[in-house]
């Protein structure tokens, strides 16, 4: 069975002369939940809007489920759901009436049975009748779900799907994106929320600039580029750090009580039992200590600073 997604040398060029999109070789299997992350005009968008046909690629080849999305665009687009970043709804319309319309727009017959099954697993069946201009934000959100989940997509695009939603309904479309892929629809989102990556994500790739620098299972690469971090909290305030302790990459909090220091676990010497001890001769004393590992917001800067 071919991926659910395929692209191959992706380019986009604008008349412009502008370069949304070079080289970008991407495979998706069936049934991941895929992160895509990039800071704003990396090209997110526009790789999304050239696999859902809506823009026109330079180079390159692109398919879905193994139907080529110029070739076979019917067949690859009534594969693919797609949830906009930008709210789209007819706002006279009932909530039902807009899931039912979506679906009746990539010809599928009517079946009341899967709408209502949708409706209940999005919290919106008890708002069904509701005209979306009644519904708030979070709820207009999960309308825009629906009707993309209404012809029954096996790859769904979620163009930062929580954007301007507060955090309880933030965690309960992470609940739902679960449920989803529990049912075999296959997941790529992009996102501005790190932990948002971090908390469901099967494989992260990060772009910058219109290139994909990097694609990896989440955690193999937190375990590759993850570095630990000891943060000591101080008994006295240091107006900077001393010149004694050059020889360690410490960054110093605002209100000088806070020493972190990143390292490589994996290496044979973290420097950490050097800097101690060399703390304890300048009369340094701190009152905790405390490690932890770098985030995925951490690595997702690195690597966006690197190919700056």
């Amino acid at each position: 069975m071919p991926p659910i997604l395929s692209i191959e040398a992706l380019g986009k060029q604008y008349k412009s002369g502008h370069t949304a999109l070079q080289g970008v070789d991407l495979t998706i299997e069936r049934g991941e939940i895929f992160a895509l992350l990039g800071p704003n005009g990396a090209g997110k968008t526009t790789l999304i809007s050239i696999v859902c046909g809506a823009v026109t690629r330079s180079n390159g080849s692109v398919s879905v489920a193994g139907y080529d999305i110029d070739g076979a665009r019917r067949a690859a687009r009534e594969r693919i759901g797609l949830v906009p970043q930008e709210i789209a709804l007819d706002m006279f319309a009932s909530v039902i009436d807009t899931v039912r319309f979506s679906r009746g727009l990539f010809g599928k017959a009517p079946d009341p049975a899967y709408i209502e099954q949708i409706l209940r697993d999005l919290s919106l069946w008890d708002k069904r009748n509701a005209r979306t201009m009644e519904l708030s934000g979070g709820m207009k959100r999960r309308v825009m779900i629906a009707k993309a989940l209404s012809h029954e997509p096996e790859l769904l695009f979620l163009d930062e799907p929580t954007a301007g939603v507060d955090v309880n309904l933030r965690r309960d479309m992470w609940a739902l994106v679960r449920k989803l892929r529990e049912r075999g629809v296959t997941i790529i989102l992009t996102t501005h929320y790190i932990e948002e990556a971090e908390e469901m994500a099967d494989r992260v790739g990060v772009i910058s600039g219109g290139r994909l620098l990097l694609v990896e299972d989440k955690a193999t690469l937190m375990r590759k580029l993850g570095k630990r971090r000891l943060t000591l909290t101080l008994q006295s305030p240091l107006e900077s750090v001393p010149a004694e302790l050059a020889a360690w990459p410490l960054t110093l909090s605002e209100d000088g009580l806070h020493l972190a220091y990143s390292f490589d676990a994996e290496a044979d010497d973290t420097g950490m039992p050097a800097l101690l001890q060399r703390l304890s001769e300048l009369g340094i004393a701190y009152r905790d200590l405390d490690t932890g590992r770098s985030s995925l917001e951490d690595i997702f800067v690195t690597l966006v600073e690197q190919a700056a």
